[in-house]
């Protein structure tokens, strides 16, 4: 059997909350204090989620559904899903379960209703952008100064084709 099929993909959790703290602070500049965590949690559940191997928790992605005006025209007014945060523990990337996670994620956002994705990513993670082009976003702009460390971000996009809205 290989990795990626004895991954498992379920849903987080509160007895997680350490281990997903844990790999956000190991993997990423942006750390969010708990109540963050069990924030996004609240809003929308089925897009927590969790890649598990082996009994280890190697990932996560967590995500929420905003309302707004659509990124693709200031004159309508857009349910967006927004892919808050997502991690994998290094020595697991590259091997499709970051893909794997946000798929689901994805899914459960158009189940709520999504007809806008969207994501912010680090304009020198070139690795993330590849990803999320794979998976359909395209760069819409640049946000200068995005982050903290004033490091810039790419505002990355998807329309959700009316086809995936209202499937069950």
């Amino acid at each position: 059997m290989t990795e990626q099929s004895s991954v498992i993909i379920r849903k987080f959790e509160l007895k997680d909350l350490d281990q997903v703290m844990e790999i956000n602070k190991q993997t990423l500049p942006e750390n969010y204090p708990e109540s963050f965590f069990r924030t996004i949690y609240a809003e929308l559940p089925s897009a927590f989620l969790i890649a598990e191997l082996n009994g280890e928790l190697i990932g996560y992605t967590m995500a929420r559904i905003e309302r707004g005006l659509s990124h693709y025209s200031i004159f309508h007014r857009s349910k967006k899903g927004h892919t808050v945060s997502i991690a994998i523990k290094p020595e697991y990337r590259r091997k499709g379960f970051a893909s794997e996670l946000l798929k689901k994620s994805m899914e459960a956002m158009i189940k709520q209703g999504a007809n806008e994705l969207y994501l912010e990513v680090r304009v020198s993670n070139t690795a993330a952008v590849c990803l999320y082009k794979s998976l359909g976003y395209e760069i819409l702009k640049e946000i200068r100064h995005y982050y903290r460390d004033f490091e810039s971000a790419y505002l990355m996009v998807q329309k959700v084709p009316k086809t995936s809205l209202n499937t069950s």
